[in-house]
């Protein structure tokens, strides 16, 4: 009996883990931190071709939108509302037009498994990807493939939840309306995610279904979410090389991003300086090779700025609480050094609190907020691109 437990210890010993972390050979270069320009935008917003809409015109969104400076839009209506035929609906709308927002072309993926939104900055094939909704995931991800579309997990936890695979996603939504302390769940799934190798992008999205009626005698149960949850609550910011549709959805792709309660609440951006030399080398997004020594991070609010008040950055590093740091001043910035392990990967992300921002068009919506003003996406250290 003993020498059979013997036996039995020394074979795990002898175990080698063939996917245990080994050295990165290389990753993407990173992207320059001054060629681009930031936008702001919405990535879910439902018009009155989503049957549950009400008082919510193409127009009336995108004339919003225009009015508080976004620089993109995407207006998401189900696609079951119309058996898959987004083209025919949503896209071809004489409203679906504009001259100084981005209209990207997309439409809420529903289905019993959970909801998603693609995103193209071209017209595509949507029918195919409704068609296949409730087939294995294997056929969604060559569908999704072949269309060379975005996809992205809307919701993720709750009802209506994604409940396919986020090996098949470009991204998350991790903040869904202004109610933003219902997006704990959202927030563990996105963690989980990031843990565990996959270089997933947060992102925001209002979902707002409900515009203000132009007459007392169209109001619905539902017209009074339009003074509290509506375009841009949450605001997606994103650097982006250009202001092109193809540039903001290479942007939501590759992670440069960051989320804010409304259009006018601060920007959060957060970079790494990689060898300290008072130079920043990536932000937000970007994965580099880790060398075994210290980096020096930058967490920076831009915008709007309460006066005379110390913002909270809490900085989460691989799903855990890090530190919390301290801000204030015309333009909020706060700066921790750590070393990011030379073996295996590591990531960093930021949370900031603070004093509400007034958004005047949409008054109910900082009572849902609370005195939540944004959060980052990752700073990557070691994730394999090839994942």
């Amino acid at each position: 009996m003993a020498s059979c437990i013997g036996g039995s210890a020394q074979g795990q010993t002898d175990h080698v883990n063939p996917w245990a972390p080994t050295e990165l050979r290389k990753v993407l270069p990173i992207a320059s931190l001054t060629e681009g320009v930031w936008l702001k935008g919405d990535l879910h917003n439902h018009s009155r071709h989503s049957k549950e809409s009400s008082n919510n015109p193409e127009a009336k969104i995108i004339s919003f939108a225009e009015s508080v400076g976004m620089g993109y839009l995407c207006i998401s209506d189900h696609d079951n509302h119309v058996n898959g035929d987004v083209a025919h609906n949503t896209w071809s709308d004489p409203e679906f037009k504009s001259n100084s927002v981005l209209l990207l072309y997309c439409a809420e993926w529903t289905t019993t498994r959970g909801h998603g939104t693609a995103i193209s900055a071209v017209p595509y094939d949507h029918q195919k990807l409704y068609d296949v909704r409730d087939q294995r995931d294997i056929v969604v991800g060559a569908v999704k493939k072949e269309l060379g579309i975005h996809l992205s997990a809307n919701h993720p936890s709750g009802k209506d939840h994604f409940g396919y695979s986020y090996d098949m996603v470009d991204s998350i939504e991790v903040w869904n309306s202004a109610v933003w302390p219902k997006n704990a769940n959202a927030i563990m799934i996105w963690d989980d995610m990031l843990s565990s190798g996959r270089k997933l992008t947060g992102r925001g999205g209002s979902d707002e279904h409900h515009g203000i009626p132009d007459t007392p005698d169209k109001a619905t149960k539902n017209s009074y979410q339009a003074t509290s949850n509506y375009v841009g609550t949450p605001t997606t910011w994103l650097f982006s090389k250009e202001k092109t549709s193809q540039a903001v959805v290479d942007a939501l792709t590759n992670g440069r991003v960051s989320v804010s309660a409304n259009p006018y609440a601060p920007r959060v951006e957060f970079y790494a300086d990689l060898d300290q030399d008072g130079r920043m080398d990536m932000m937000m997004g970007d994965n580099a090779k880790s060398t075994g020594r210290p980096v020096k991070f930058r967490v920076q609010l831009t915008g709007n700025i309460a006066a005379d008040t110390a913002y909270t950055i809490k900085v989460v590093k691989d799903g855990n609480p890090f530190m919390t740091l301290e801000a204030k001043g015309k333009t909020p910035t706060a700066e921790f050094t750590d070393t990011p392990i030379a073996i295996g990967r590591t990531y960093y992300r930021v949370e900031v609190t603070g004093p509400p921002t007034d958004y005047p068009q949409v008054p109910g919506s900082m009572k849902l907020s609370g005195n939540m003003i944004g959060l980052s996406n990752p700073i990557y250290f070691n994730f394999d691109p090839n994942f």
